[in-house]
């Protein structure tokens, strides 16, 4: 796994996250060459429960973890956090998306590791931030969504009872604005000799990247654009990125679309005529070539409505790799969304397939701590090692 035109190579990483906002960091670290290892507890991250399920791997645990390596800790069980103090002394970077009080209670916070370690750097995201009146809360993304004010705007914007979105957008603003702040501090470190500790909160990194949350701050959403609108054409429905009258007028100046209204038609009649010549432009237009002409000729952006499962037969998709096929541990291949950076001359990029729980508990502990046979089955004998009947198999 270890290849040194990779950006992170070198860079050893304690994935103790579950889920979405710390493990999508740490697979982005992974693909950038980090050696991330995954310490997951004996009752498995609940993300082994979502997904298609081949060779013992669940395809969403499958895309968040892809290329970790993997060793399993019960936490509580006695010696543990002294064996975990033994690992963060090899670590440059610890990840952990606890509420904030957890790390604490196993003896894990920032102080006291930043004791044994001051060049550690820890990433800790949390659904409201340590130190507010509701770090307490449990989150995930659709608590967030509904907190930060997006489930309302997609309803009152859609005319739609208020619901969820279909991706989780706020676990993964705050696992990217973790990474950011991660790739800093080991910057900062080169300069210092010193590590930090980022603490990042879901809502905190959903609102700074909430584009449209300006207009709602300042009662000003009229100013804004119209929204983009979703036509039907031949080849299916497509998304044409302009205002309504924008298209209107490009139509009929530069297409030449005649114009079905009169002067004496109100105003509301005459939306629905130029409308409904849209409407009947757009049908004519028979091939996605048609199309492409018309919003060429328009200087138009557009897109086609496609299903998320058709998404490798998108060109670009297609052409620049963005779904890749891995390993699935049981003869065959996998897809899995690949990292997005394209790097001059580094290399980036899905390394491998997810791991197993405890998997890698004797190769980690062998190339990070030198330990010796006997003392890796101590601590498998004493409860604090622990390992899948999947990944026993492997090893």
């Amino acid at each position: 796994m270890s290849d040194p035109n990779y950006p992170l190579h070198g860079l050893k990483v304690l994935d103790f996250s579950r889920v979405l906002a710390g493990p999508f960091a740490g697979r982005m670290m992974s693909d950038l060459g980090a050696d991330v290892v995954k310490v997951e507890p004996p009752d498995n991250d609940i993300t082994r429960l979502w997904g298609k399920v081949i060779a013992g791997i669940p395809g969403y645990y499958h895309q968040q973890n892809a290329g970790k390596r993997n060793i399993c800790i019960d936490l509580r069980a006695d010696g543990a956090r002294n064996f975990v103090h033994e690992l963060v002394k090899k670590a440059d970077i610890l990840l952990e998306n606890y509420r904030p009080d957890v790390m604490g209670r196993l003896g894990l916070d920032y102080a006291t590791l930043n004791a044994i370690n001051p060049r550690l750097i820890m990433l800790s995201i949390s659904g409201f931030g340590s130190n507010g009146p509701e770090s307490w809360r449990p989150a995930y993304a659709p608590v967030i969504h509904a907190e930060a004010g997006l489930i309302d705007r997609a309803a009152r914007r859609g005319g739609l009872p208020p619901r969820d979105m279909p991706v989780s957008i706020s676990d993964t603003n705050a696992s990217l604005h973790g990474l950011i702040g991660v790739l800093s501090a080991v910057i900062m470190r080169e300069r210092t000799g010193v590590g930090q500790h980022i603490e990042i909160s879901m809502i905190d990194a959903t609102v700074a990247t909430d584009d449209q949350l300006q207009y709602d701050l300042e009662g000003s959403e009229h100013t804004g654009p119209l929204p983009n609108q979703i036509w039907d054409t031949p080849i299916g429905p497509i998304l044409i990125s302009t205002d309504v009258r924008w298209l209107w007028r490009l139509l009929h100046t530069e297409l030449g679309v005649a114009d079905p209204t009169t002067k004496n038609m109100d105003f509301d009649t005459k939306v629905a005529a130029r409308h409904q010549a849209i409407t009947d432009f757009l049908q004519t237009l028979a091939t996605r070539e048609k199309i492409d002409e018309a919003m060429t000729k328009m200087n138009l952006a557009w897109g086609q409505v496609r299903t998320a499962a058709s998404i490798r037969d998108q060109p670009t998709i297609a052409a620049r790799g963005a779904i890749t096929d891995i390993d699935d541990r049981a003869g065959g291949t996998r897809p899995i969304t690949q990292s997005p950076y394209r790097f001059s001359t580094a290399t980036s990029g899905v390394r491998g397939p997810a791991p197993h729980r405890g998997e890698h508990n004797t190769q980690v502990l062998k190339e990070w701590l030198n330990y010796p046979p006997e003392t890796i089955l101590a601590l498998q004998t004493n409860g604090i090692l622990h390992q899948s009947e999947e990944a026993s198999t492997t090893n």
